[in-house]
């Protein structure tokens, strides 16, 4: 292969016809298909994971519009290189601007796109990872319209492989027979981008080996053993995000933190986002960890707020600080499993009626139907408990949480135990 293009980039769609995935925005009379063939984009922001068309999208709606393209990425561009677009567009005419990850800017970075988003001078496009409800400022999201764009299915990725090996100019060239897929799916993970990188990288190998015969047979043992030699090769930044992040998470639930920093620093050291590091950690402080420590929710809470303020490098020291906080703290799970409990028990019965003791009587109305009527205000009795049903006939002795098995809810146990009998009487 003599081309120095990568093989990703040589795959963009050039019409509608040529994308594959998202269907439910680009499929015929969708939204995304209806507002690219009028011609009247507004401002987007596309949110996905890595590999399912973002930046292809934007390139291809400024393409139809027949408009100036820009890209910026949040990665190394600030307020200077935003307002540069702008003032250019303002005088050569309105601009689409791309922005990678646009959920790494800050606050005053997204403040610089608002006037001329507003006015119409540019049409923003921005792609993110993340949730933009979190990531983006609510003045600039509310002058957007957020497309989710999905993983790619398995067949999708399959139509990919045929179309590389016979639609690439270059790939087309070679005899490439396909024996088996299985192994480039699995590496693919849904990201269009990563499976063609692994296509190419497994037809280079095997097409510059000695062993090469003039035709290219790729099967799951050929592909596994390529990927072993070369994966550090290509796409370094982003091709493990998921399977570190997911390493990360269960190495501090499973209450190692050697693991735990190790994973962290592999994070570090690729320039994840530390917010996203932090976001994890408050999750997991809740659903790993909850009421056998109820600190952890705290420090993690701190430490999300730290580095948002701080930044690299020196948030290095209060993510490490909270991991190793995380990874050692007692465990336990029955918050997660309680309010799952909960939901499912909802979703069972529907909106039973509230008993009519728990119900607010602001009305003298309300009082004659016996809103509010024999409610017992715990405070009045002793111990702050008095034995009442406070949950809707229907499901009355229900429990959904059953406190984990450490001090701190052992402890709660025995308080939940004596309430319970002293309510239900056993």
């Amino acid at each position: 292969m003599k081309t120095n293009t990568p093989l990703p980039e040589r795959m963009r769609p050039q019409a509608l016809k040529d994308f594959i995935g998202q269907q439910h925005l680009l499929g015929e009379g969708k939204v995304l298909n209806r507002l690219i063939l009028s011609g009247k984009i507004p401002s987007i922001i596309f949110w996905g994971p890595p590999g399912v068309g973002k930046t292809s999208l934007a390139r291809f709606i400024a393409k139809q519009m027949s408009l100036p393209f820009s890209q910026l990425s949040a990665i190394d561009s600030g307020v200077k290189e935003v307002r540069k677009v702008i003032d250019d567009a303002t005088q050569n005419g309105k601009t689409i601007l791309f922005i990678d990850e646009i959920h790494r800017f800050n606050k005053a970075q997204q403040d610089a796109l608002l006037g001329a988003v507003e006015r119409g001078t540019i049409i923003l496009i921005g792609a993110t990872t993340e949730n933009p409800s979190f990531e983006v400022i609510g003045a600039l999201l509310s002058r957007c319209q957020v497309y989710v764009l999905k993983s790619l299915e398995g067949d999708e990725l399959e139509m990919l492989i045929e179309n590389a090996i016979h639609k690439d100019a270059e790939l087309s060239k070679l005899n490439i027979e396909v024996k088996e897929k299985e192994a480039m799916l699995k590496y693919s993970g849904g990201d269009a981008r990563k499976l063609l990188n692994v296509i190419e990288l497994v037809v280079q190998t095997l097409s510059e080996s000695t062993t090469f015969t003039g035709t290219v047979i790729i099967t799951n043992a050929t592909v596994e053993d390529v990927i072993q030699q070369k994966m550090a090769l290509y796409d370094k930044s982003g091709e493990q995000h998921y399977d570190i992040i997911s390493a990360f998470i269960k190495s501090m639930r499973g209450s190692d933190p050697n693991a735990a920093l190790y994973y962290l620093a592999r994070m570090i050291e690729g320039g994840e986002d530390p917010k996203f590091i932090a976001r994890r950690m408050l999750i997991l402080a809740s659903e790993d960890i909850g009421n056998a420590n109820p600190n952890a929710l705290l420090l993690a809470t701190s430490c999300f707020q730290a580095v948002t303020m701080i930044g690299y490098p020196e948030c290095n020291l209060i993510l490490s600080q909270t991991v190793i906080f995380l990874a050692t703290s007692p465990k336990s799970n029955s918050a997660t499993t309680a309010i799952g409990a909960a939901q499912q028990m909802v979703r069972q019965t529907g909106d039973l009626p509230i008993p009519l003791h728990l119900r607010n009587a602001p009305t003298k109305l309300m009082k004659q139907l016996n809103y509010g009527k024999d409610y017992q205000y715990a405070h009045e009795f002793t111990g702050n408990f008095i034995a009442q049903e406070l949950l809707p006939e229907k499901i009355s002795g229900t429990k959904f949480y059953e406190p984990g098995n450490n001090a701190r809810e052992i402890e709660l146990r025995k308080s939940l135990k004596g309430w319970w009998k002293e309510k239900y009487g056993y």
